[in-house]
């Protein structure tokens, strides 16, 4: 009997081990972003984990590279740049464009057009202006890329319009993490709102990230990017509850989900906090996991076991 009563007790242990299991997979956040990844700044400590070594189109969040560039090469940000024909048809800007070709800023001012409002054609100005070109300025990402040991990473232009700007939710945090060092990028990508003359006249741009624009998240640098290959995407630095943490959220279905899933993050992490009711998508549908454009492995499951982000 003692024999079957030592068996009867090792099975018990197991089943609650397996029943804990589960109960701490489902208190992580269900988030809706094919691919994401919660990390502590401060330790490197993963708390959440999904799909975050997929190799997937990025949209805008190339801006955060672009500005480091331009930054790192100490070019004047009060020189004049004026937007060109070429600029406005490699941004694809529309006929109606809201900086028309013609328009005369300064690079401090398109950098934060950049970074605040993901104007398009001040990320293809801030290239065509560096030191030999658009052709340099994108090598010097993928430089910066490869010092950030950002290995699943690759640039071919500084706007993220193309599809073939791709990168991994782990790579981003790593890119998120050193813009944080750049006090420029971490007021510009945080600024709600700026006018800027343009034709004579004083012309408003919000940014992009409503979470900025709001009172409720205290966030040290923002980006955000859509195009149709990389789905809607967001990235941040912010502070929850007492930790600051860096959170990436890529391919996200609707107009909505990206900012709902920051505040799933939240509500899982800060008690007490409630996020706001997300607005309701007219046609909403699940995403499966990224396709990734590259050889990569993607993690199919969540990972919020503590790992260290190198």
């Amino acid at each position: 009997m003692t024999i079957l009563r030592r068996i009867a007790s090792i099975l018990a242990a197991a089943a609650l081990a397996g029943w804990g299991a589960l109960a701490a997979a489902a208190d992580e956040p269900a988030l809706r972003s094919a691919a994401a990844l919660v990390v502590d700044a401060d330790t490197g400590e993963v708390l959440h984990a999904k799909n975050a070594d997929a190799v997937v189109p990025i949209a805008s969040i190339t801006k955060l590279m672009t500005a480091m560039v331009t930054i790192d090469k100490v070019l004047p940000l009060e020189e004049s740049i004026t937007i060109t024909a070429e600029d406005a048809q490699a941004a694809q800007a529309k006929r109606r464009a809201r900086v028309p070709v013609g328009t005369t800023l300064t690079r401090g001012e398109l950098l934060q057009l950049a970074l605040m409002a993901s104007e398009n054609v001040a990320a293809v100005a801030l290239g065509r202006t560096y030191p030999g070109g658009t052709d340099a300025f994108v090598a010097a990402m993928n430089a910066k890329a490869a010092a950030l040991d950002m290995a699943g990473t690759r640039f071919v232009e500084p706007t993220g319009l193309s599809s073939e700007n791709v990168s991994t939710a782990g790579d981003l945090a790593k890119l998120v993490r050193a813009a944080a060092e750049y006090a420029r990028i971490a007021e510009y990508s945080t600024t709600p709102s700026a006018e800027y003359t343009i034709r004579g006249r004083r012309v408003p741009f919000v940014n992009t990230n409503g979470l900025v624009r709001g009172n409720s998240w205290e966030i040290g640098v923002s980006k955000t990017g859509f195009i149709n290959a990389a789905g809607r995407c967001l990235v941040m630095e912010a502070k929850v509850a007492t930790r600051t943490l860096i959170i990436v959220l890529l391919d996200s279905v609707g107009k909505y989900t990206r900012i709902g899933d920051a505040n799933r993050i939240r509500e899982w992490l800060e008690p007490g906090f409630l996020a706001p009711a997300e607005p309701r998508e007219r046609a909403a549908r699940t995403r499966a996991a990224p396709k990734p454009q590259r050889a990569a492995e993607a993690r199919p499951r969540n990972q919020a076991t503590a790992r260290t982000l190198r």
